[in-house]
C-alpha cells in the first residue's frame, strides 16, 4: 500500500493516468459499437443483460491480461518471418510493412478478418430488400441465441482487450495505473452502453454507419498485423466527422418530420 501511495505522489503518474484513461475510453468505442449492434438483435428483456455481460467480460479479460503482463508482452516476440518488407519510412525509420509475425499480429489479423467478414456480410444484408433473418439484419425476425451473441462479443473483446492492454503497457510502467485506467474506461463503457444502443435502435441509418466503422477498424487491425501502423488519431477523426454528418442528417429528418406533422395538423383544422 505504501508503494502505491509513493507511485501516486508523482504528478507525472497522474498525468499518465489521465492520458491513459482517455486513450482507453477512445479505444473502447469500437468495442462498444459492436456490442450495441449485436445486443439490439436480442429480445428487449435480454438486451441490457447482454451489454452488461459483454462489457463485464471485457473487464475480466483486460484485468486477466494485466495479471499476466509478462506473458502478454511476450506475445510481441517474433514467431516466424516470411522475409518480405517494404521501404523504410523516413519519419519512423521502420519498414512501411513487414512479414515478421508475432502471436499478437496473428490475433489482430484474425480479429480484423472476422470484423471485415461480419461487417461486409451485414452491409450486404442491410441493403438487400429481402429479409434474411441474419444476426445484424434489422429486417430479419429469426430468433437469435443469447449464447451466440455473447460468444461473438467475447471473440471481439479478446482482440480489443489485447490491443488496449498493449497500449497501456506502452504508456506507463506502473501496474496500479494500468488497472485504474482500465476499470475507469470500462465503467464509462458500461454507462454509455444502453444510451448508445437505444440511439442506434431509434436511428436505423446509424446501423450502416456503425457497420462502416467496423469494416474500417477490421481493415486497420489487419494492416497492423502486417506491420502497417495507421495512426489512431486519423481513424477516430474520420469516425467523429462521419458521426457529426450523420447527426446533422438526423436533425434534418426530425425537422422535416415535425414540419410535415404541423402541416397535416393545420390542414385538418
Amino acid at each position: 500500500m505504501t508503494e502505491i501511495f509513493a507511485i501516486f505522489a508523482d504528478p507525472a503518474v497522474w498525468a499518465a493516468l489521465t492520458a491513459l484513461v482517455v486513450m482507453e475510453v477512445v479505444l473502447g468505442i469500437d468495442n462498444l459499437i459492436f456490442i450495441s449492434i449485436l445486443s439490439n438483435k436480442l429480445p428487449v428483456h435480454q438486451q441490457s443483460k447482454a451489454r452488461r455481460l459483454g462489457i463485464g467480460l471485457a473487464l475480466v479479460l483486460r484485468l486477466g491480461l494485466l495479471s499476466g503482463i509478462a506473458w502478454l508482452v511476450g506475445l510481441t516476440a517474433p514467431l516466424f518471418d516470411l522475409g518480405l518488407s517494404g521501404p523504410i519510412d523516413k519519419f519512423t525509420g521502420h519498414p512501411v510493412y513487414e512479414t515478421t509475425f508475432s502471436a499478437r499480429d496473428l490475433i489482430l489479423i484474425a480479429g480484423g478478418l472476422f470484423l471485415v467478414w461480419k461487417a461486409t456480410k451485414e452491409i450486404h444484408h442491410n441493403v438487400d430488400v429481402e429479409a434474411s433473418g441474419n444476426l445484424l439484419d434489422k429486417k430479419g425476425h429469426a430468433a437469435i441465441s443469447f449464447g451466440s451473441v455473447i460468444f461473438q462479443i467475447l471473440l471481439l473483446d479478446m482482440v480489443f482487450s489485447i490491443d488496449s492492454i498493449l497500449t497501456a503497457v506502452g504508456m506507463t510502467d506502473h501496474l496500479p495505473v494500468m488497472v485504474i485506467a482500465v476499470i475507469v474506461a470500462v465503467g464509462v463503457m458500461l454507462l454509455a452502453a444502453d444510451p448508445l444502443a437505444r440511439f442506434i435502435d431509434r436511428n436505423p441509418t446509424v446501423v450502416m454507419l456503425a457497420l462502416g466503422f467496423l469494416l474500417m477498424i477490421g481493415a486497420v487491425l489487419i494492416a497492423d498485423g502486417f506491420g502497417v501502423h495507421v495512426p489512431k488519431g486519423y481513424i477516430y477523426a474520420a469516425m467523429a466527422f462521419s458521426a457529426f454528418v450523420e447527426i446533422l442528417n438526423i436533425l434534418g429528418r426530425r425537422a422535416r418530420a415535425k414540419k410535415g406533422a404541423e402541416h397535416v395538423s393545420e390542414t385538418v383544422h
